[in-house]
């Protein structure tokens, strides 16, 4: 099978090869913004995850937690307030 050159082979190869590039350069860039989304979404879930337990520690600031080590129940976060009174020597 004898194959020839044509000045249409050239062009529609010409335009596969740009296509193609095209094509891969807008995927590219396609998974670039959705690893950007991705990574903003996993900064702002720290951030909210941060402000929780900073939450919870100034809520929990001065709290005394008893607990005891014979309890067979498992340990939960029980706290309660504790009056502290001055002892004179």
């Amino acid at each position: 099978m004898i194959s020839e050159a044509s000045i249409t082979g050239l062009f529609r190869t010409v335009f596969i090869l740009i296509g193609v590039y095209v094509l891969l350069k807008f995927i590219g860039r396609v998974m670039l913004a959705k690893r950007a989304l991705d990574n903003q979404r996993q900064e702002l879930e720290k951030e909210k995850q941060d402000f929780r337990e900073k939450k919870r520690f100034f809520q929990n600031l001065g709290k005394t937690e008893v607990i005891n080590p014979n309890s067979s129940r498992p340990r939960t976060s029980q706290t309660e307030d504790v009056d502290y009174e001055e002892v004179d020597k």
